[in-house]
């Protein structure tokens, strides 16, 4: 059963992916640097860095989980707070490097969460989080912005 729970999270991660760049690829590069796609006014390019941070931070507790030195501990910093230091972080790249990051984060906890002997609850936890539910968190206001960019083009 725990290989048919991988392969169902696995596979509702891929949906969500693939959602998720149908939509990227909706948006010009001028279009993803361009605030506006939450009240907070982040751009795609943020929310793009904010997607590959959460999959970085996640390959980093897969890994933990899976050496066995997870402890459930998180940072002293809050969910709101990491949120304001991967949008900081994030603007002082370039798009092209934001894509890499997040390509390459998500890549990594994908091969992370494969090399699991087992998925735990917590390795099951970040996995969701990280991805198919962080992506279901932010489609509808992509979807909402392309759909805006699309009336207005």
């Amino acid at each position: 059963m725990i290989v048919d729970r991988r392969e169902d999270l696995l596979r509702s991660e891929d949906r969500g992916w693939v959602d998720l760049r149908s939509l990227m690829d909706a948006v010009s590069p001028q279009e993803m640097l361009e605030p506006g796609l939450t009240a907070e006014r982040w751009s795609v390019k943020d929310l793009l860095f904010h997607l590959g941070a959460w999959w970085a931070k996640a390959f980093v507790m897969l890994e933990r989980v899976r050496v066995g030195t997870y402890d459930g501990k998180g940072e002293a910093a809050t969910v709101d707070e990491l949120n304001e230091r991967f949008l900081e972080e994030g603007r002082r790249l370039d798009l092209a490097t934001v894509k890499a990051e997040l390509y390459s984060a998500r890549n990594q906890a994908l091969l992370g969460f494969g090399a699991l002997p087992e998925v735990t609850p917590e390795a099951e936890e970040w996995f969701r989080e990280s991805g198919p539910e962080h992506y279901e968190e932010h489609l509808d206001d992509l979807r909402v912005w392309v759909g805006t960019l699309t009336s207005a083009g």
